[in-house]
């Protein structure tokens, strides 16, 4: 949040207020969680901070002749990278985000790792947080978030800034389908 001031400064002096509410694990629905799961860390609760498997198929993939090397984060990296670092990419960076991942890793519980992620996750335009979400996009508190909500939010987390809940273009609508199958897959149909 205080990155996008300082980018806000440096792109042209203005200063744009963030919306944000912090919420307790009481206060966001099962399905939020279930939905950033499904959507950007299926090994969530198997891995500890890293997804090797990811890693390795992000570089082979590169190595394969991929114009950039894909994303492999998990939520506590980005947890780490988003509460601790800027989004600058370098690999003094990268280091300080191994280091820290290993830290909550180490002394938060998993729920823990993924209230923080939804409660500091950019999903829009000055608009951190599920509560804040949830609020602007449907006008309910996160706790009151279906399914299919859910999945919306989190299928805009890869580019919060261009992809848009509030009208979701077709690759969004495409992208909240296949994560409503994951959290099936993966036995979290609540609802």
């Amino acid at each position: 949040m205080v990155y996008r001031h300082y980018e806000d400064l440096t792109d042209d002096f203005s200063f744009k207020p963030i919306q944000y509410k912090w919420v307790s694990a009481k206060k966001i629905s099962p399905n939020a969680s279930a939905a950033v799961i499904a959507s950007e860390d299926q090994q969530f609760y198997q891995h500890f901070g890293f997804d090797l498997q990811a890693i390795r198929s992000s570089i082979n993939a590169y190595i394969d002749g991929g114009r950039r090397l894909r994303g492999a984060s998990t939520i506590t990296q980005q947890v780490a990278k988003n509460l601790f670092l800027t989004p600058s990419k370098n690999f003094i960076r990268k280091g300080l985000e191994v280091w820290f991942t290993l830290l909550i890793e180490i002394l938060w519980s998993k729920e823990r790792i993924l209230v923080v992620y939804l409660n500091i996750a950019e999903f829009g335009d000055h608009l951190f947080g599920i509560e804040a979400a949830s609020q602007h996009y449907f006008g309910i508190p996160a706790k009151n978030l279906s399914r299919s909500q859910a999945a919306v939010l989190a299928a805009t987390l890869p580019n919060p800034l261009r992809l848009r809940a509030a009208r979701p273009s077709n690759y969004v609508i495409r992208r909240q389908h296949w994560i409503l199958r994951q959290m099936r897959n993966l036995g979290n149909s609540r609802d």
